[in-house]
């Protein structure tokens, strides 16, 4: 017997007995009836979200190596099962559950409030929810929090040992994620009473994961041959293509959802979303061309995954032709990023970084610079239409929200590395984390360089 499995073990046994013993508790705050179209589009945009954290494996797995893909595929997949079960128990409660902290000055959620998601019924919320069953909208949030600390796995690819890994991903969920969706979304968060702009997840996803990956990286430090001039080439561009298509066609759910019901605002995310991509791709393939590199697929691929994380938080207050506009120049700003990252001798393997990290960070800045009434009653007005005060709202965010994430995560990659080692030996590092960490390999799929 393992030991090193027999806390998990006991503590999923745990959760299980407690589902069987606590009892079903009604849903305390009703608001009007369901809405039945809303809660259509709401379900579909559930699950466009959740394919995403397959399409984000074939993404990552692709750019690794061969002894690698499937450690680092099952990194993605594996949040599904851990963090939606956190979800369920706590991690609800701490992003939207009742404030702790003055009136429009709220830290983090009560983990009482829906504990084990007692009294998270199908009836409408009057704050949360109020066309669509909250039961919905608390699935709708769980697949934001799934493929957050999914993310933040291409740092620190084909080094990471799995269990360490395992124990990190909680940890940033508890403490990264809910905290920080909590300032932004609850109607009692500190930013959004502030009156910061994220409409579907630029600091909440993309910074935090980004910033998270940022630290990991040093904190692991390189792949032991990473100094060593070899060519470390993708092992299969292919799932590359296949899990952007995938990330593409989710990213509707993900931004067109977050408008919580199947109106204008979703009609506008839907369309930003689609240009800036499109935008991102064009501009990130036009510049290599101009600077004598080939144009790749790889590069394609990378640009159009940035446009969605750019506009992920502009998304229902920008107009389609400002849409352009982030997409592009975020693409520009990202592979810049990415050149200098390896310049400066920082071993993120996947970029998460140069992409999510510095994408996501444009892309709050760009939403103060660019967001409009017009587009959006319930947004504000950027810089562009006259009104400053949001860029300064922005900004100020944007240090609260890096210094937060910065801090705390390498606060909890020093608690995972003391429970748990957080890398790989030598041997186990060489032979691929496949085969060391799970005892599983690839078929051999022609004269590929491991």
């Amino acid at each position: 017997m393992s030991k090193q499995w027999l806390v998990p073990f006991l503590i999923l046994a745990a959760v299980a007995l407690a589902g069987i013993v606590i009892p079903p508790q009604a849903q305390a705050l009703q608001g009007g009836p369901v809405n039945a179209g809303d809660t259509a589009w709401m379900l579909t945009a559930s699950g466009l979200v959740l394919l995403m954290t397959p399409g984000l494996s074939f993404f990552y797995g692709g750019m690794v190596r061969r002894k690698n893909m499937i450690s680092t595929m099952l990194q993605s997949f594996i949040t599904m099962g851990a963090v939606s079960l956190v979800w369920v128990v706590v991690g609800f409660s701490l992003a939207f559950g009742t404030s702790i902290g003055a009136k429009g000055l709220g830290f983090i959620g009560n983990p009482a409030t829906f504990f084990m998601f007692r009294g998270v019924g199908t009836a409408t919320h009057p704050d949360l929810a109020p066309t669509i069953p909250l039961l919905l909208f608390a699935i709708f949030q769980m697949k934001f929090a799934i493929i957050t600390p999914a993310l933040v796995t291409g740092s620190f690819a084909e080094r990471v040992r799995f269990t360490a890994y395992l124990v990190f991903m909680i940890l940033f969920t508890v403490f990264v994620y809910c905290p920080v969706a909590h300032w932004t979304w609850h109607p009692n968060g500190f930013l959004r009473n502030l009156g910061i702009l994220d409409f579907a997840g630029g600091s909440v996803v993309h910074m935090t994961a980004g910033l998270a990956a940022l630290v990991g990286a040093y904190v692991l430090g390189p792949r032991r041959d990473f100094d060593s001039g070899a060519a470390h080439p993708p092992a299969n561009i292919p799932y590359v293509i296949l899990g952007t298509g995938m990330l593409w066609f989710g990213w509707f759910g993900f931004n067109a959802g977050s408008a919580l019901s199947a109106g204008s605002a979703a009609a506008t995310a839907f369309i930003t979303t689609n240009t800036a991509s499109a935008a991102a791709m064009l501009a990130w393939v036009f510049l290599d061309g101009l600077l004598g590199r080939k144009p790749t697929a790889l590069g394609a691929c990378v640009a159009a995954v940035v446009g969605l994380v750019a506009i992920t938080p502009a998304a229902g207050f920008v107009s389609t032709g400002s849409s352009i506009a982030i997409g592009a120049v975020a693409a520009v700003l990202s592979n810049f990023a990415v050149f200098y990252k390896g310049k400066a001798g920082l071993d993120d393997t996947l970029d998460v970084f140069p992409c999510h990290g510095v994408g996501g960070m444009f892309g709050m800045v760009a939403t103060a610079l660019f967001a409009s009434k017009l587009i959006n009653p319930d947004g504000a007005d950027g810089l562009i239409h006259g009104h400053a005060l949001l860029l300064g709202k922005h900004l100020l965010g944007l240090v609260v929200v890096a210094a937060y994430s910065v801090g705390m995560s390498w606060i909890l990659y020093k608690v995972t590395a003391w429970l748990v080692p957080l890398r790989v030996s030598a041997e186990q590092e060489a032979e691929g984390l496949d085969l060391s960490q799970h005892g599983e390999r690839m078929l051999p799929m022609g004269p590929q360089a491991d």
